[in-house]
């Protein structure tokens, strides 16, 4: 009797709940299934290509090196690059390669201002020995990426992107004639980009929050010795850390 009572314990205490346990988890895919998200744009990923618009922010700055005679300029005393911001406009084609790969060309116009930061050794005409040079630039781009994208998950979706950009600045100051206090930048410009980005379907378009890091490769900075605030510089290139929303269907 001690055996059975002691047995049928073991069934209430381990048995039952485990059966009963599994019963659940049986059932919910099929309550899953009433509950089930309304999928939109269901066959947007058959399309062979699409198109959107691109609004974006830039934090953009200027990667320098000084020249070697740095040490021997008896006027600058301390020249850094600064941090500034930027807006971003664009169109965006993309193709489909496969499930998970497809290509993007977007070509932006960028409106960028990168600021240098200039502590002189003797103060100017107004007494000031702190001076912050702004470089404007209206860069025309043209970036063509990979991108890889993952599974969908009802109305969401991540993906990364890497890729190369060619850049022309429309504003380029590198063949000015009066350039006292100028900083000369060459007009071309090229380099890599890396990023990553979330697609949001709603029932007519595409949300895709997206940031990525582009810079520049070349040496952007058309030297000239005879200028006091270029000089003191051998090389410059382009970063840039970029924030943007496409806009598709």
């Amino acid at each position: 009797m001690l055996h059975l009572l002691r047995k049928k314990k073991l069934i209430q205490q381990f048995v039952l709940p485990v059966f009963i346990n599994g019963l659940l988890l049986l059932s919910v895919p099929a309550t899953a299934q009433f509950e089930r998200v309304e999928m939109n744009m269901f066959d947007h990923d058959e399309k062979p290509y699409y198109f959107g618009i691109t609004i974006g922010v830039n934090l953009a700055r200027f990667h320098t090196d000084l020249h070697p005679r740095f040490l021997q300029y008896d006027s600058v005393m301390v020249a850094e690059p600064v941090n500034s911001g930027g807006l971003t406009l664009g169109l965006s084609a993309t193709a489909r390669i496969s499930n998970r790969f497809q290509v993007r060309f977007n070509p932006q116009l960028m409106f960028i201002e990168r600021n240098i930061y200039y502590k002189m050794k003797y103060p100017d005409l107004d007494g000031q020995t702190e001076i912050t040079k702004n470089v404007e630039s209206v860069i025309m781009s043209f970036p063509l990426q990979v991108k890889f994208q993952s599974d969908r998950i009802g109305n969401f979706r991540v993906y990364t992107l890497a890729g190369v950009k060619a850049d022309i600045d429309m504003a380029s100051n590198a063949r000015a004639k009066r350039a006292e206090d100028l900083i000369k930048i060459q007009k071309y410009d090229f380099g890599p980009e890396f990023g990553v980005g979330f697609n949001f379907f709603f029932p007519s378009f595409i949300f895709s929050p997206e940031i990525k890091i582009s810079n520049g490769r070349s040496n952007i900075h058309a030297r000239d010795p005879n200028l006091r605030f270029s000089s003191v510089f051998d090389r410059i290139q382009s970063r840039m850390i970029v924030f943007s929303i496409h806009l598709e269907g």
